[in-house]
């Protein structure tokens, strides 16, 4: 399997591709709009064609590339089965596993930081946490019908009840922290070590964030796999 790791400045995301090295058919997970002619010249060079556009949930910081990356490639836009998307092609369950090549991606709901968002299991050996889990840190749950307690529980229940030894890759980072494991957040973790459910809510909600600068925007957009609309349709 082909992984890397992409990362786009302004939001701070990461962008991950997939490839199955003998089909040359890929993936990728949480494209970012401005970093499509990056993706699409990077397919181009690996000569992979691309089957899915994978998102862990519905951005607030950003707009997705899907919408531009299906009319380059005819990919497959892939959204949680929660996911307020109409677009999508294909909404994935709890549990529900894609399989592309030798590339096994498993469904983990993983609800908080939005009600509809997927943490995505690879191979069995590396976990993409989206929002939910970042290295020593986790995503607000201040908007898009996120919920503290559910975080806690999305968290506590489902991600640090993997394997120590696999490895995270969150879908954000602000400190130049690239990937951990799920032992080391369930140790280091400021977040969750020490904390319980009753004080992850009060220090969440205690947060009082400003909101993302393209949120307005970008929901709406992400809505429609990354097509930006117009105030009429919203």
């Amino acid at each position: 399997m082909l992984f890397r790791q992409l990362y786009d400045q302004e939001s701070s995301t990461y962008t991950y591709l997939l490839a199955d090295s003998k089909s040359h058919r890929a993936l990728l997970v949480d494209t970012v709009l401005e970093q499509v002619e990056r993706d699409f010249k990077l397919l181009q060079e690996l000569n992979l064609t691309l089957s899915f556009c994978v998102e862990t949930h519905i951005h607030a910081d950003h707009i997705t590339g899907t919408n531009q990356l299906q009319s380059k490639t005819g990919c497959l836009s892939v959204v949680p089965a929660q996911a307020h998307s109409a677009c999508a092609d294909r909404h994935l369950k709890d549990g529900e596993v894609l399989t592309l090549g030798n590339i096994s991606l498993k469904a983990i709901a993983t609800p908080g930081h939005t009600d509809g968002h997927h943490a995505y299991l690879v191979n069995r050996d590396r976990v993409l946490t989206g929002d939910a889990l970042f290295i020593r840190g986790c995503g607000r749950t201040d908007f898009q019908s996120g919920d503290a307690g559910t975080l806690y529980d999305s968290v506590t229940q489902k991600l640090f009840t993997l394997p120590g030894a696999t490895f995270v890759y969150p879908g954000h980072d602000y400190h130049g922290l690239t990937v951990s494991t799920i032992e080391e957040e369930r140790q280091w973790n400021p977040r969750f070590k020490g904390s319980d459910r009753n004080a992850f809510i009060e220090f969440m909600n205690a947060l009082d964030l400003p909101n993302p600068r393209k949120i307005m925007e970008a929901v709406p957009a992400n809505e429609h796999c990354g097509r930006v609309v117009s105030a009429l349709e919203r």
